[in-house]
């Protein structure tokens, strides 16, 4: 007979989260289910659906959770960059990386692949949200949106086909981050920032 720790309902959740992320980063989306996450962290089918709902809550959670962790960390790029004390770079890879070996990429795909669209509203939501948070710095609203949909749409793809497309093109792997980083380089100059 095994003796479980009693959690506190959001240690629990939290618990869950972490796991999902896990299963995400090493085995893909479809391994993110209720029961592989409820047996990693040693909680029942039955406490998870309490906390989510069902699959597809638990996966909206995980959008979610991986949306707000990433965006903060690109956002203190960001401010890091309008300071002097960042680069463009670093927020390319940081939002390449959140879609590729974070697994943000292969989420959404998942998701839109299940008909689980709504589950993308939290990633959709926290960029924007980031956006409105930093506001232009001397780029216009306009410029700062652009340059981040063109961003998020390479990072996007180039988790999906990066690999395969830089291998048909006779390209380095990492070229469209290369791409990216001139892009943001091109604006931060145009808006006067660096």
């Amino acid at each position: 007979m095994s003796i479980r720790k009693r959690l506190s309902p959001e240690q629990s959740r939290t618990a869950a989260l972490g796991a999902a992320r896990e299963l995400l980063i090493e085995l893909g989306p479809q391994a993110v289910t209720l029961k592989a996450v409820a047996g990693r962290i040693g909680r029942t089918h039955a406490n998870l659906l309490h906390h989510f709902g069902s699959a597809s809550g638990l996966q909206k959670a995980l959008s979610e959770h991986l949306a707000e962790t990433i965006c903060a960390t690109i956002g203190e790029a960001v401010l890091a960059q309008r300071s002097g004390q960042g680069s463009a770079r670093q927020i390319v890879d940081l939002t390449f990386d959140a879609f590729d070996k974070e697994g943000a990429g292969a989420l959404a795909s998942w998701m839109l692949l299940s008909g689980n669209e709504d589950a993308l509203d939290p990633i959709v939501e926290a960029v924007h949200d980031l956006v409105d948070r930093l506001g232009p710095g001397k780029e216009s609203i306009e410029s700062m949106r652009r340059t981040t949909l063109a961003l998020v749409l390479m990072a996007l793809g180039d988790s999906q086909l990066g690999a395969v497309m830089a291998n048909a093109l006779d390209l380095p792997r990492g070229s469209a981050r290369d791409t990216a980083e001139a892009m943001l380089t091109h604006a931060a100059v145009e808006a006067g920032i660096a």
